[in-house]
């Protein structure tokens, strides 16, 4: 009897639900038994201790120790939400599966199920993500968008207590954690881009685990598509703007067949300047895809948003 696939996770009720979902998946398609492994990152130490995550490492801060237990060979397998990931490639690490995606778009906690049209000129607006307080100033819609820390529980909770009127936060977590009841709005990528990957995990091992081409049946071609061109997106736009980015690829129905169209913005951090484009092509060129447009948008000035910045969501309840 082979032995069991020792998943690996953060510790928060988050990250072993995704982990949990993954290994659900190894069992119904592999039929093999899994163990969750819990693993502390450098994550979650930061954000015990109270450090903020803008001035640390951000992408990959969450990584690193999963990414350290697999090369160790502590675990066969690494589980995280997409969006954490470096977009350069980990010596000896293959992300070997992306699963179907949860919905990526970002939600309102309000107080008395109030969305954002609904609250009052200067009501307080909760968010740990540049990305989010950015595209909330862009609204135009006069709130006090004011920074909060902790997971999605203690989140939600400052808005019950009335510390804040309002929180932004991942539909995909609260999704896999069953708390929808408490959303009040679903945000239109229109008005909010999520961040790239946002709602999808990535199943990482070890590049020569024979494992890995096992592993493959896990992977949904369509999620796998969008967020590779998500992702380029951010690669390209890394090398030369600092502005927070929010991108987001759908794949539609197109006469020769499946198709991306993806939209990405690059903001100042006040909202007041951005870029934006969209762009669409064949889903077999995903990477391509998203590398043009980031060029488009670096021509358009991208690179001049010149208000220092995290380059992408650090968002510290990683809520995926």
């Amino acid at each position: 009897m082979s032995a069991p696939v020792r998943v690996g996770t953060r510790r928060s009720l988050l990250a072993t639900t995704q982990a949990g979902t993954v290994a659900e998946l190894v069992r119904d398609l592999l039929g093999r038994e899994v163990v969750l492994v819990e693993v502390t990152t450098e994550g979650d130490r930061s954000q015990a201790a109270g450090t903020p995550l803008v001035q640390s490492s951000s992408t990959g801060v969450f990584v690193g120790a999963l990414r350290d237990a697999l090369l160790r060979g502590d675990v066969d397998v690494a589980v995280h939400s997409l969006k954490d990931l470096p977009t350069y490639p980990a010596a000896g690490i293959a992300l070997v599966a992306v699963p179907e995606r949860e919905d990526p778009r970002d939600v309102v906690v309000g107080r008395d199920g109030l969305t954002l049209g609904e609250l009052p000129v200067g009501s307080r607006v909760g968010t740990g993500s540049p990305r989010r307080a950015a595209q909330l100033h862009a609204l135009g819609l006069g709130l006090d968008v004011v920074g909060v820390r902790g997971n999605v529980d203690s989140r939600i909770a400052k808005v019950r207590a009335g510390d804040v009127d309002a929180v932004v936060l991942a539909r995909a977590g609260l999704a896999r954690i069953h708390r929808l009841e408490e959303v009040s709005e679903v945000l239109d990528p229109l008005q909010v881009l999520p961040a790239p990957g946002q709602g999808a995990l990535a199943v990482e091992c070890r590049a020569e685990d024979p494992l890995a081409t096992d592993l493959a049946a896990l992977d949904h071609a369509p999620t796998r598509a969008a967020v590779e061109a998500e992702r380029a997106v951010l690669a390209t736009l890394e090398g030369g703007c600092s502005a927070p980015i929010g991108a987001l690829a759908d794949v539609v129905e197109g006469e020769d067949g499946d198709e991306l169209w993806v939209r990405a913005v690059a903001l100042s951090l006040d909202g007041t300047l951005s870029v934006r484009k969209s762009a669409s092509g064949s889903t077999s060129d995903a990477v391509g895809v998203g590398t043009r447009l980031a060029q488009e948008m670096l021509a358009d000035g991208a690179g001049q948003l010149d208000q220092p910045g995290p380059a992408i969501d650090t968002d510290p309840d990683r809520d995926s």
